[in-house]
């Protein structure tokens, strides 16, 4: 019924060899909450977060209970988060870049 697409990578000599001898994405170290982490570069701001604090850790609603990115595309705004001074920032349209300083939100959109 369905047949296997092989994109002929696993079988590529050069493509085998490029792809073990450098990874695909560098690090880049970030502040988060006054702590240094490395996260992969590609990330969006809501992704290392994420990454590095789990779902549980994104953000505090002012009723207490958890929250974290909902859509991942802008359209909920379950992942404002304060970059670089600036809060209410959209976590998970922002890409992270080096020396970036982070800190999550807690209760209420900060005005």
């Amino acid at each position: 019924m369905f047949k296997r697409i092989d994109d002929g990578f696993s079988r590529h000599p050069k493509l085998c060899e490029i792809s073990s001898q450098r990874p695909l994405t560098r690090d880049v170290g970030i502040w988060l909450d006054g702590e240094r982490h490395h996260v992969p570069e590609t990330l969006s701001v809501a992704g290392a977060v994420l990454l590095v604090k789990g779902w549980q850790g994104y953000r505090r609603h002012a009723d207490g209970s958890d929250r974290a990115p909902l859509c991942m595309m802008g359209a909920c705004h379950d992942c404002l988060i304060t970059i670089d001074g600036q809060g209410n920032r959209q976590g998970c349209l922002e890409r992270v870049v080096e020396g970036m300083h982070i800190e999550r939100q807690k209760g209420h959109r900060h005005d």
